[in-house]
């Protein structure tokens, strides 16, 4: 338990060390940047792409990022914060009068494991394993993946553990999709990226 403890202390400090680096300009860039609204251009944009370059066969990758997004979002919602009931840093008793927000609200009560985070890098994952013969810069979605979940730590609602262990179970649940995606596109014998 003491390790724990240590651990989650170490995280606080952490949170509030990268916290304090704030001023209008930078908040509002995070708060753009962490709002779920800013990013469905960039799924429309995907979601074209993807039917542009396979037609009805699009479906398919599309389904992927689907299941995807289910697995991470719940995994992290439903189950890891109802689960370990992780105070978020703006609710924590302890420092959550030091605690720079910049949101409305603070989220629901519970934080771990951030669902931006999981959500975010399962994406990237899915989009990575997908694309990654196929177009030579996908590897900079894992860099929007991070600056999302970093955003998470800059309007005060997630510590750095949350955003690190959100990030892994979204890689897991990425690639989770990923194959149940292969297996369903080698079944139904559909050809994609030939």
């Amino acid at each position: 338990m003491q390790l724990i403890d240590y651990l989650d202390q170490l995280d606080k400090q952490l949170f509030l060390f990268l916290n304090q680096f704030h001023s209008p300009v930078s908040d509002a860039i995070m708060v753009f940047v962490t709002s779920r609204a800013t990013w469905f251009p960039f799924y429309g944009i995907i979601i074209i792409y993807l039917f542009w370059k396979h037609k009805l066969h699009g479906f398919w990758p599309i389904l992927g990022i689907l299941l995807t997004i289910l697995l991470a979002d719940q995994f992290s919602a439903s189950i890891c914060k109802p689960f370990f009931e992780r105070l978020r840093p703006c609710h924590s008793p302890e420092i959550g009068h030091l605690v720079h927000t910049t949101v409305k609200g603070c989220g629901g009560q519970y934080g771990f494991v951030s669902s931006h985070a999981a959500n975010t890098f399962g994406l990237a994952t899915f989009l990575f394993l997908l694309l990654k013969n196929r177009m030579k810069y996908i590897w900079l979605i894992f860099l929007w993946s991070g600056l999302v979940s970093y955003s998470r730590i800059a309007v005060g609602v997630h510590y750095p553990g949350d955003i690190f262990f959100g990030a892994w179970s979204g890689v897991a649940c990425g690639y989770i999709a990923y194959l149940a995606f292969r297996y369903g596109v080698k079944h139904y014998k559909i050809t994609l990226f030939d």
